[in-house]
């Protein structure tokens, strides 16, 4: 049973349009931890029925970006299909480590559940969670942390292991990219909580020396992976994965130079071991972010795939 008390402030109403089609979008504080406020946007067909819901986690290496970077086409083509979607905010690395960012998105869910029917007019018990990369990242974790647990998840180029040599180990292909000095990429983060930089932060900076030094899980949770190998075991959904995982789409591109396409794979192999419904859609030499491409017929199939996924499983 929910007993904290969530915010509840509107921070901005209006009717949006994208492609000649009008929705709905509201800006709430959903969580206000220590002073900083995190928000949400609530966006959907502008009328009064309940509609069931799609929780959005951006991408950004759990390091920038922000609720609002959702692709437009991509929210067009949800709302038509009648849900509502939801895109969060949390707090980023390495200001904040990643159990206060797992709280953040688990807080989330439970405000949209607390709020859902009366304020928002969405059905919370039918709920699917998409996420893109880090995004992705988070949304498999959703599958363990929330109760109750999605009816769909749907990760796009996400990975289900953070402590892997991907991530601990400096990444041959960041490498070979001009060398980002400490003293850079210290200074374009800081020390209060951030959670929606402004796009022109320099923060990227900061990813890529870590990548480049193969420093990311530490900065992001604060625990060394090869002293501590076993505290990872709570922050890797694939070691977590039992028979009542929620269904899942897997989708990578096998060209992916950030997240490598084996993630979706080591996913999709634990799902079947457990006997999880679970589809890894591949794109053959598809890049990371292959889906912002969805001018090109056969992303913008792909994508519509991904919508029927979730149709199915949020069906009354």
């Amino acid at each position: 049973m929910l007993r904290r008390a969530f915010a509840v402030a509107i921070l901005s109403l209006g009717t949006l349009s994208a492609a000649g089609e009008e929705f709905s979008k509201t800006t709430y504080v959903y969580k206000n931890a220590g002073g900083h406020e995190i928000k949400l946007d609530v966006m959907r067909p502008p009328d009064e029925r309940v509609r069931p819901v799609i929780l959005y986690i951006h991408g950004g290496a759990l390091m920038f970006g922000s609720r609002g970077g959702i692709n437009a086409e991509q929210l067009r083509r949800y709302i038509r299909a009648g849900f509502a979607v939801v895109s969060i905010d949390y707090r980023l690395a390495p200001e904040t480590k990643l159990p206060e960012i797992l709280e953040d998105v688990r807080d989330a869910h439970q405000w949209v559940r607390a709020n859902g029917r009366k304020l928002l007019r969405v059905d919370a018990d039918r709920l699917a969670v998409v996420g893109h990369s880090a995004g992705g990242y988070l949304t498999l974790m959703t599958g363990i942390l929330f109760k109750p647990r999605p009816k769909a998840l749907v990760s796009y180029y996400g990975y289900g292991d953070i402590a892997g040599e991907w991530y601990s180990r400096p990444d041959p292909f960041y490498s070979s990219q001009p060398a980002v000095p400490e003293a850079e990429a210290r200074a374009a983060v800081g020390t209060a909580p951030v959670s929606e930089p402004p796009q022109s932060s320099p923060r990227p900076r900061f990813y890529l020396y870590c990548r480049q030094h193969g420093l990311w899980p530490k900065e992001v949770t604060g625990r060394d992976p090869d002293a501590e190998p076993r505290a990872y075991d709570q922050w890797c959904s694939v070691r977590n994965v039992t028979r009542h995982y929620p269904p899942t789409m897997l989708l990578h591109g096998d060209a992916d130079t950030d997240v490598p396409y084996r993630q979706s794979v080591m996913m999709a192999e634990e799902l079947k071991l457990h006997g999880v419904e679970h589809e890894l859609i591949t794109i053959p030499g598809g890049p990371h972010g292959f889906d912002r491409a969805m001018d090109k017929p056969e992303i913008s199939a792909i994508f519509d795939r991904a919508v029927q996924f979730i149709a199915r499983r949020l069906k009354p």
